[in-house]
């Protein structure tokens, strides 16, 4: 073989090799071309890469809860007592609290009349039994001018043991009204006045009785008769002057008292009747409001 052939065939033999060393030479020993500074990005981990998890924050200390404790109650002053015109405190028993031995009182607590005016002038008044306290005649030994007989607390005697029949009353009798004497033990000094606007419907020979416009009867018993400031057939305005407060029953003398009624038509238990109801509690309340001021 001549020396030119042989180049040749050299030459052949390492053009082979190279190639070959290109086909089997693994491609991720090339070092890549290093990326330019402002082209570095982060890359998103591949599937199935392990991911080291960020840190947790630590919690912060819970601060210690306070203990619970009981609210404190609001304190609730006392209320104030009201006061009568002669600056004694006005107290009152129950409805149907009556006087020992008595009778068996209507407990139920209404107020028949609610914005009634209080059917004496002054704001000073006790309500109690005529005939239970002293100088009635079924009371203890004294004179009706005794001092227990002016001093509080009211007491009702709607259903006091008497001989009128009365449904409102567990026994079926009772009183009818309530008994109020007046400030003093004296007699036709203390003005009686209008419960409500009304007409005056009649006048007996110690009762007056006025018909409110709206249906309620009031009655007033032991007026003084000769002192009259109304007539029958009279309009009348709530507060007005009517009589004065005596002992007039009649052809005998009682006590000096008011004797105070007010009957309307109501549910007794057999059917609605127009009967005399129990007024202590709307004398209690019409009595608190002339004490309050809110009477003229």
């Amino acid at each position: 073989m001549s020396t030119r052939e042989i180049e040749r065939a050299l030459a052949a033999a390492v053009a082979a090799a190279g190639i070959a060393a290109m086909v089997w030479w693994p491609a991720d020993s090339v070092a890549p071309a290093e990326p330019e500074p402002d082209e570095i990005a982060l890359e998103e981990p591949a599937p199935g890469d392990a991911v080291e998890p960020e840190p947790e924050e630590e919690p912060a200390d819970e601060a210690e809860p306070e203990p619970l404790t009981e609210p404190e109650p609001d304190e609730v002053p006392p209320a104030e007592p009201l006061l009568d015109d002669a600056g004694i405190a006005f107290s009152w028993m129950p409805a149907g609290d009556l006087a020992e031995d008595s009778g068996t009182g209507q407990l139920l607590q209404i107020n028949y009349a609610p914005g009634m005016r209080f059917p004496i002038e002054a704001g000073q008044a006790y309500a109690n039994s005529q005939v239970y306290g002293y100088g009635g005649y079924l009371g203890p030994a004294g004179g009706q001018c005794n001092a227990a007989n002016y001093a509080y607390s009211w007491r009702d005697n709607f259903c006091e043991t008497r001989g009128y029949g009365t449904p409102m009353c567990p026994t079926g009798h009772g009183h009818q009204g309530q008994d109020i004497r007046p400030a003093s033990c004296n007699d036709g000094v203390h003005q009686a006045l209008a419960s409500a606007d009304g007409t005056i419907t009649s006048i007996g020979s110690y009762s007056v009785r006025l018909m409110s416009d709206d249906g309620v009867r009031y009655t007033y018993l032991h007026l003084d008769k000769p002192s009259l400031q109304v007539a029958v057939g009279d309009h009348v305005t709530r507060g007005q002057p009517i009589g004065f407060v005596s002992n007039e029953f009649g052809d005998t003398a009682t006590t000096i008292h008011l004797h105070f009624e007010i009957k309307m038509a109501v549910e007794t238990g057999g059917g609605i009747q127009n009967t005399s109801v129990p007024p202590y509690l709307a004398l209690v309340d019409s009595y608190q409001r002339l004490l309050e001021g809110e009477e003229d």
